[in-house]
């Protein structure tokens, strides 16, 4: 009886998924050589605990993007009329993801590809003979997908809020109940709809629930699961990187061998702040490193190394000042601070849209008096002189003096970005409240120069978006505050004999 052909042979194997994944395909791997597609570790993780929608936050170079592409192709040659799409964060890289299809599928075994032939191609898109097809693009919203692959999601929620808006309510939408998506990112800043999704699909696995089957199933895949992460050169930790590896034992249960100490202290000293999120060692560490293109993030994390934000109790003896960003059809923003031993502390933050001065008076005063404050100074943008309300058309300052405030005002200033200058001047001078200011922090946090799209490079200006009325609040207090007057002591009067 002669040897059976590597097709017939496969046909009957065939039905097993993972030894198709294992056996049919083939890649270049990271040196450009064309090397057989067999799962890896993190990938068979992967494939073991998969649910319908699956949200990935992962270290670099594990290989999800080459695993779901191949698997991607897999459905679609083995089931009929069957619909992928993927999504890149430009198009040149969307394009790219399909040439990696195609080129798995030109080195499948000719019996596979004579039956599954590819009837239609072209640079957005491919069609085979059994009815099946990808599409790739930046956003999908054409026909109903039976799988969709969201590549680096965060990094399009950081640069293109708008694109990853269009994401959401578009391709998102073309994914019927059941079907598979894989949302797949480092991570990119604290905001953003994967950051939201991660946040939402943690709390329901650290729930323990049962997820249904539009609930989103978080993956998180550290750096120390690919064994190439190893350095055999002897390092020398310092007590900080020794410390680090002695909290992640402690506090994760995380116990790296030497190499893996060595590999990642090297890497630390080249990467700097951005290891938190290239190459996380648990999840809550992936969001801490700055946003591209943030103005302050560096700044605030800072802060929060130094023990500078975190629940301060309030002190009542101390005045509460206030700083605003005033909005007529979006939000208004006001930061309420203190002095307390030379230092800013921000205890309070307002915000909200659509309403007129004697409505944050109001929330104002109600603060004031749940937390026992007095107030001391108010500072308010140039345009509160301006701005009118009323049947009399009063400025907003003239409202404000009248039901008890008085507003100084900050004059605008000529160059926005000397504000923003003064803002990281002053930063780590300040502390910031948490819980009482988590919302106006991550405001500060996540407000960036806007992303240009056409070119691949951050702008000059800032965006604006939800970020942008914190952040102006808080510049009001960069280039407004001034210290209140020190009191001259009291002369005693000289007595004359």
């Amino acid at each position: 009886m002669g040897k059976q052909s590597p097709f017939n042979e496969a046909v009957a194997k065939f039905g097993d998924r993972r030894w198709r994944l294992n056996n049919l395909y083939w890649i270049k791997d990271k040196d450009g050589n064309v090397v057989k597609f067999q799962l890896n570790p993190a990938q068979e993780q992967l494939l073991d605990e998969l649910h319908t929608l699956n949200i990935i936050l992962k270290a670099r170079q594990l290989g999800f993007s080459t695993f779901i592409l191949i698997l991607a192709l897999d459905c679609c040659l083995f089931n009929s009329h069957f619909e992928a799409g993927l999504i890149a964060d430009t198009l040149v890289n969307a394009q790219n993801l399909l040439d990696r299809i195609k080129f798995a599928y030109e080195r499948l075994p000719g019996d596979l590809k004579n039956l599954r032939p590819i009837t239609a191609s072209n640079s957005t898109q491919v069609e085979f003979g059994n009815g099946s097809s990808v599409e790739v693009g930046v956003s999908l919203r054409s026909g109903t997908k039976n799988f969709l692959h969201i590549s680096e999601y965060g990094k399009v929620c950081a640069k293109a809020p708008d694109r990853a808006k269009e994401i959401k309510s578009g391709a998102l939408n073309t994914v019927a109940p059941g079907q598979l998506v894989f949302i797949e990112s480092t991570a990119e800043g604290r905001s953003g709809d994967f950051f939201d999704k991660c946040e939402t699909s943690q709390k329901l696995r650290d729930m323990g629930a049962a997820l249904g089957i539009m609930e989103y199933k978080f993956h998180f895949f550290p750096w120390f699961l690919d064994q190439r992460y190893r350095l055999s050169d002897p390092v020398k930790l310092t007590p900080d990187e020794e410390k680090y590896f002695d909290e992640l034992l402690a506090e994760h249960g995380i116990d790296l061998d030497e190499e893996q100490e060595r590999w990642y202290a090297a890497k630390w000293r080249e990467q700097g702040d951005e290891m938190c999120r290239e190459f996380p060692s648990v999840p809550e560490e992936a969001f801490k490193a700055a946003k591209d293109g943030a103005y302050w993030a560096k700044w605030i994390a800072g802060l929060r190394q130094r023990g500078e934000i975190r629940d301060f109790p309030f002190e009542t003896r101390t005045v509460v000042n206030t700083f605003w960003d005033l909005g007529v059809d979006d939000s208004t923003a006001i930061w309420l601070h203190q002095i307390i031993a030379g230092k800013h502390r921000f205890v309070g933050y307002i915000e909200d849209s659509g309403e007129g001065i004697a409505y944050y008076l109001d929330r104002l005063e109600k603060w004031r008096a749940q937390h026992g404050a007095t107030f001391g100074q108010h500072y308010g943008p140039h345009d509160i002189e301006h701005r009118m309300q009323g049947e009399n058309a009063e400025s907003v300052k003239d409202v404000a003096a009248r039901l008890g405030f008085h507003f100084n005002v900050v004059e605008r200033t000529k160059d926005k970005y000397g504000s923003i200058q003064r803002v990281r001047t002053i930063l780590p001078q300040c502390q910031f409240s948490t819980p009482a200011v988590e919302a106006g922090l991550n405001h500060a946090e996540q407000y960036s120069r806007d992303w240009d799209e056409k070119y691949g490079v951050w702008k000059s200006q800032p965006r604006h978006d939800e970020h942008s009325h914190g952040a102006d609040a808080l510049m009001t207090f960069a280039d407004g505050w001034q210290s209140p007057p020190k009191k001259t002591p009291k002369q005693k009067a000289i007595r004359v004999v």
